[in-house]
């Protein structure tokens, strides 16, 4: 017994550098297959790769925009806008999911609406917050607040709708009150879907950047990827996408890290099992 706890460490470590590995791996066949297609022109009628450039174009407009003072500037307006629309659409979310998710009475009187708005796409709101707010910052802001919404409230809802009527009982039967059941007993038990929720909120978020950033052609990761467009900079526009999609993905890892750090009973439930 004793030489099977030594060793499960260094085995858990062993299949860590495993996964990671494979990861690598992945990574570098997409890429690898890309440079095949981008650099053989690859033309399979549905789709050609003839004007897609090659990896090696695309690292040098990287590294041009990286040594650029542009970059800071970029970023700084494109986590500024994804941040403030995901944190209001944190707090409206969770706070709507709870109450819906609650109540059959609000919930027949606000989901109804929700679920009409819910299916528009984001390119489809520009017209009517460009009407709705007189700056396009808070236009922008309001775009990426509505990609993340959505997913927030709707896990929030299934969280709160999946607790253990068993469990509320229990806690009824011991005395429990209407706040205390809510606190101690309701809010743990949906805490992973709405972690969950805010994960793919926060990417939803990034997803919409490129939309609301349409608005408003000053700065952004966004702005340059569609400027790129306009312009034909094909290599710069695959460099707009792959920093949507690195910071994007850190985001929401970084979302879910928090949230873990947040629920450490979840976390010794998934060990147990």
């Amino acid at each position: 017994m004793a030489s099977t706890s030594l060793n499960l460490p260094g085995a858990a470590k062993l299949q860590l550098t495993g996964r990671l590995l494979l990861r690598v791996i992945s990574i570098a066949a997409c890429v690898l297959a890309w440079h095949w297609a981008s650099t053989r022109h690859i033309n399979l009628g549905l789709v050609t790769f003839q004007n897609v450039p090659p990896p090696k174009d695309v690292l040098q407009a990287a590294l041009d925009l990286i040594q650029s003072p542009r970059l800071a500037q970029h970023l700084s307006a494109s986590v500024y806008r994804v941040f403030a629309g995901f944190a209001g659409a944190a707090v409206a979310g969770i706070l709507l999911g709870l109450v819906i998710g609650r109540s059959r009475w609000l919930e027949d009187v606000l989901l109804p609406p929700l679920e009409v708005l819910r299916p528009i796409p984001a390119v489809a709101w520009i017209p009517l917050a460009i009407l709705m707010f007189p700056s396009s910052e808070m236009s922008m802001i309001y775009i990426t607040f509505i990609g993340a919404l959505f997913p927030i409230l709707l896990n929030t809802i299934h969280g709160v709708e999946g607790v253990d009527p068993r469990l509320i009982a229990s806690a009824r039967s011991l005395g429990g009150r209407r706040r205390a059941i809510f606190t101690e007993v309701i809010l743990p038990a949906a805490a992973p879907n709405i972690v969950t929720g805010l994960s793919i909120g926060m990417g939803t978020a990034w997803f919409c950047l490129v939309t609301a950033e349409m608005i408003s052609g000053q700065f952004g990761i966004g702005y340059y990827t569609w400027a790129s467009y306009t312009i034909q900079n094909y290599a710069e526009i695959v460099v707009g996408m792959l920093f949507i999609g690195v910071i994007g993905m850190g985001s929401s890892a970084l979302v879910k890290k928090i949230g873990n750090a947040l629920m450490p009973w979840y976390l010794l439930q998934r060990k147990k099992t």
